[in-house]
């Protein structure tokens, strides 16, 4: 049976949509779901141009009930992929998908993480520090922002004169190549 993959994503869903292409004619697994916390997200139009589910749920579903690991367990999800998600996941999620949670974070942890680290506060704060090199973390997800277990990191070199837009786009070119692969990579790993 082939591994099933549900995507959160707060946004435009760039990172979704890479992992939706590289899992479209995959033999072993799938996306089966894209959730969202924002009814305006692209990512929402992204899931329909692949023909996948997708949900939106209000912070109440999120955080004082158990309508979204539901949905998830009715779907039997093996791997949940945050993708651009901006909440801090809540421990009964956590409790219900045990190491089966993990994220993107465009720095290099632990530098650049935690509350409000996100996008281009990110690459705004490796400017401002005058950073030789960043890239990006693929980690677990536990009750901390960007503190899980790190599973995959990639780098790249930050030249002089590299604006905000450069930084962001040699982020995204690491996370476009590597995230897909590396979820592929932990869902083998969960089959043996």
């Amino acid at each position: 049976m082939k591994k099933r993959i549900a995507i959160f994503a707060s946004g435009s869903g760039s990172n979704a949509q890479k992992i939706m292409e590289h899992f479209k004619r995959n033999a072993d697994a799938e996306v089966v779901l894209i959730l969202t916390n924002n009814p305006q997200a692209y990512v929402l139009q992204r899931a329909d141009n692949f023909e996948i589910p997708s949900h939106i749920f209000t912070r109440a579903e999120f955080y004082d009930s158990d309508d979204v690991i539901s949905l998830l367990k009715n779907l039997q999800v093996d791997i949940i992929v945050l993708a651009g998600f901006l909440w801090l996941v809540p421990k009964s999620l956590l409790k219900a998908f045990p190491n089966k949670i993990i994220n993107l974070h465009p720095a290099l942890l632990p530098k650049f993480g935690g509350k409000g680290m996100y996008g281009d506060n990110v690459h705004k704060a490796i400017l401002a520090a005058g950073e030789e090199e960043s890239g990006i973390t693929i980690h677990f997800v536990n009750a901390e922002f960007d503190e899980g277990e790190v599973i995959h990191q990639s780098k790249f070199k930050i030249e002089p004169g590299d604006t905000l837009e450069i930084v962001k786009f040699k982020g995204q070119q690491l996370e476009h190549m590597h995230f897909p692969k590396v979820i592929e990579n932990l869902l083998k790993k969960m089959r043996s």
